[in-house]
């Protein structure tokens, strides 16, 4: 590879914040929402130009469950908020009745879980309107691109960023990493992993068909090897790690490609069959992690956790909950970043537990509310945390 070499030069400090989050997903919003409800000065950082992350931008427009299948809601606090506030307009479908308008345990216990499909755009829309009116300071079209740490090492002072004005500095006391792909660990120099076997090809879209919208969830989702009972089908030429500027632009071309094949099998454009929406980013599911202070595993099934902050389900089968270690948060080395979304600190596979919505709501609000409260987080007080997340209506134990 040839270099060049980029002339010495100083980089503007745009602001500093109490609380920077990286990352507009469900993770951030949340982390976002409860470090500016505790009083922090924040910050949210979005590469792309709405919020909600896969979510919104790559149209996986379910809202997998808060609850445990059997009848219980496990997630409580931001994760049923959102929840809420994606339908407050209006469900696509799978609107859970039972568990919102007419309570009936039976069919809670052995009906449709406590899920929704939603509008991405209404949410991405509405979740902006909230994080504004909490205080929070939304920046759009900005790619973090590094860390700037102390001489000690254990702190992270700022985050380099590129948006259209160039190359700038955030200044924080603490960060939240929900960038999807431990980013700020990583360019922190923090223990991360990947998921090596990497992701394969899916693309979901929606289609106006003989007049409905159509939800065409295209693709597959590959699962981690402990659960792998029979070949997954491939779709595609290949599986994506997801963390290339050149692999991502082929996995999207890929895509591209896959997705109007899909469509068109049923007929050429015209008023009652259009293409109406593709996703704008790569959908992938597991890419890299942060290897924290605590690393958890899918067989934790209803543990105890004295540190645990939050709660939630396996989305997959009905009974498995969890209580969620506030060590999963941080690292072994830097004192004031934690992790939100589907890049905390857990085994291979409870990965594919811990990536989707509610957890990431969950695993955001622990975030923030700590973030806002701490500046050390190897001597955080655990206890504080506990007492105001349940303040804030989050269960902490099962």
């Amino acid at each position: 590879m040839r270099y060049i070499e980029e002339p010495k030069r100083e980089i503007p400090v745009l602001g500093e914040y109490d609380v920077i989050v990286a990352g507009g997903g469900f993770a951030g919003i949340s982390a976002a929402l409860a470090a500016a409800r505790n009083g922090a000065k924040t910050l949210l950082l979005e590469r792309e130009y709405m919020l909600g992350g896969l979510a919104t931008a790559g149209l996986v427009t379910v809202y997998l469950p808060i609850c445990d299948g059997i009848g219980n809601q496990v997630s409580f606090g931001i994760a049923e908020e959102l929840l809420r506030l994606s339908i407050s307009r209006g469900a696509e479908a799978e609107y859970p009745a039972h568990w919102l308008d007419e309570p009936d345990f039976e069919k809670r216990k052995n009906g449709q879980r406590f899920r929704v499909r939603f509008s991405a755009n209404v949410f991405a829309i509405l979740a902006e309107q909230l994080l504004l009116k909490e205080g929070v300071t939304v920046r759009y079209g900005t790619a973090v691109c590094g860390a700037v740490k102390n001489e000690q090492g254990n702190r992270v002072e700022s985050l380099i960023v590129e948006d259209k004005g160039g190359r700038g500095a955030f200044c924080a006391k603490m960060f939240v990493d929900a960038t999807g792909d431990a980013d700020i660990f990583h360019m922190a120099g923090e223990k991360t992993t990947l998921f090596k076997q990497g992701n394969l090809l899916a693309a979901w879209y929606y289609a106006v068909e003989d007049g409905k919208y159509n939800l065409h969830p295209f693709g597959v989702c590959d699962v981690p090897d402990k659960y792998k009972d029979e070949e997954t089908p491939d779709i595609g030429s290949r599986r994506y790690l997801g963390l290339d500027a050149d692999e991502l632009s082929f996995m999207m071309q890929e895509a591209h490609e896959k997705q109007l094949e899909d469509f068109l099998k049923k007929g050429e454009v015209s008023s009652e069959h259009a293409l109406a929406t593709i996703g704008t980013i790569p959908l992938l599911r597991m890419t890299r992690m942060l290897q924290g202070a605590y690393v958890m595993d899918d067989e934790e099934i209803r543990m105890h956790f004295d540190d645990s902050v939050g709660t939630f389900s396996d989305w997959r089968k009905r009974g498995p909950a969890y209580e969620l270690p506030f060590g999963t948060l941080f690292g072994n080395t830097l004192q004031n970043v934690l992790a939100a979304g589907r890049n905390i600190s857990v085994t291979e596979p409870m990965w594919d537990i811990t990536r989707v919505i509610p957890v990431c709501a969950v695993t955001g609000e622990a975030a923030g509310t700590a973030a806002a409260l701490f500046d050390n987080l190897h001597s955080a007080d655990v206890k504080k945390l506990q007492k105001a997340l349940i303040a804030q209506g989050a269960h902490i134990h099962l």
